[in-house]
């Protein structure tokens, strides 16, 4: 339980999603009694915090950064820390140092069943996740005390705009606001200006995009013929740099289409479908073609730029990613699926172990129900109805989060103990 006050709690927040939702967290917790700090590390990061009296520039090098977090967290009194991702340089850096101190790590991520949910779990998100070492049978225990039904998404897309705009509008106060923090270096190796330019394309496309895929989509359900998906992911993203056996998304596709070549029938199509954030920094569906003429494949294979997956995953054989949060809406759907890379839901029940040849010849359903039971169990504790970019989106987050955060039990824990509070319907998101 968080108590009526929570005066004993020293909360330090280091790098959040682009836009307002840290500052929003923060004041929440502030007014139950916390105490909050933030470290900016831009003026991205400055521009998305509006109480100057607890912003704390960091300006130094990233060699210098363990030494002055160590001295952060003793002249701060800190107990919690909170942060998004924790793969990044100085997040993973904070997150060794918190847990040796054997303080409470906050971590926000993107939601396993995104775009509905955000995912908050402390001590580590992804292939960090507790998630990683729990067993089905463990979830299903844990899920005795709870009769809830798994709600249903709600039936429009998220926020997928206001995010666009809001990683556009970041990237432009670090490129042109940025003199006071002349050592910062971004955590991914593509320059500031060339991310605020993909950003601003990708937002003043998405008429052009939507119609591109749109017909792309119509020409794969309109076909007549059987075929599987294959799910790119970003391939800066820290789930495919970090937990994936691959060094580059076009590694991944070019071992994808040599299974498909070698075990699909030959009536059968594959469908490269890319990730609703693509921008065109890797250029995939160049990528796409020149391996597909390569392999004899012209004509069955097809690419698909991002956006809602429903419409191609209703009619797919399979499904196959290195470890997208998509690969849950494969499996809520019963869709045999294989992956790669280090993914939450890689579990033996519902996940195909088969050489990749095989699985396109003859793929394994998943265990349906065991995937329901674990989906429930996600439900209850780490994914939180809401969202980091819309402004209703954000309403619908901190009507829950905050009291996570301030609880002495983690979301898993909680449903165990039987200490979790009730979910809310989603209908506030869309």
């Amino acid at each position: 339980m968080t108590g009526p006050a929570q005066t004993d709690r020293v909360f330090l927040f280091l790098q959040g999603p682009h836009g307002p939702f840290f500052d929003a967290l923060s004041r929440m917790l502030r007014t139950a009694g916390a105490t909050v700090w933030r470290v900016g590390f831009n003026a991205g990061d400055r521009a998305f915090w509006r109480q100057s009296g607890s912003y704390i520039p960091y300006r130094g090098t990233p060699d210098d950064w363990p030494a002055e977090f160590d001295r952060l967290l003793d002249a701060r009194g800190v107990t919690d820390i909170v942060l998004y991702g924790d793969t990044r340089p100085v997040h993973a850096e904070a997150v060794r140092a918190a847990k040796a101190r054997g303080l409470t790590v906050h971590v926000f991520e993107e939601g396993y069943m995104r775009p509905y949910w955000v995912t908050y779990e402390r001590g580590g998100a992804n292939g960090n996740s507790r998630l990683m070492e729990m067993s089905v049978q463990e979830m299903q225990s844990a899920l005795a005390r709870s009769d809830m039904e798994a709600p249903l998404p709600p039936a429009h897309w998220g926020d997928m705009r206001q995010h666009m705009f809001y990683g556009a509008l970041y990237h432009w106060f670090v490129m042109f606001w940025n003199r006071g923090y002349r050592n910062f270096r971004p955590h991914r190796a593509l320059p500031v200006t060339k991310e605020f330019q993909l950003y601003l394309q990708r937002l003043l496309l998405i008429p052009v995009h939507a119609i591109d895929r749109r017909l792309a989509t119509r020409r794969v359900r309109t076909g007549g013929f059987p075929y599987h998906l294959a799910l790119l992911q970003l391939e800066h993203d820290s789930a495919f740099q970090v937990h994936s056996p691959f060094s580059t998304m076009t590694e991944f596709l070019a071992q994808v289409i040599e299974g498909f070549a070698k075990g699909a029938p030959r009536h059968h199509h594959l469908v490269i479908k890319a990730h609703p954030l693509e921008d065109g920094r890797v250029p995939m569906r160049a990528e796409t073609r020149r391996l597909a003429r390569h392999l004899g494949l012209q004509g069955r294979v097809h690419y698909v730029r991002g956006g809602k997956l429903a419409q191609l995953l209703n009619d797919a054989r399979s499904a196959v990613t290195v470890n997208s949060t998509a690969g849950q809406q494969v499996l809520w759907r019963g869709i045999p699926l294989k992956v790669f890379g280090r993914a939450v839901y890689a579990k033996p029940e519902f996940v195909s172990g088969q050489p990749l040849s095989e699985f396109f010849a003859c793929a394994g359903r998943p265990d349906n129900r065991a995937y329901k039971d674990y989906r429930r169990f996600l439900l209850e504790t780490s994914q939180v109805p809401g969202g980091f970019y819309s402004r209703r989106g954000r309403r619908q987050l901190l009507r829950q989060v905050a009291d996570m955060m301030l609880a002495s039990e983690d979301p898993y824990d909680a449903l165990k103990s039987g200490t979790a509070a009730p979910r809310q319907h989603l209908r506030a998101v869309t």
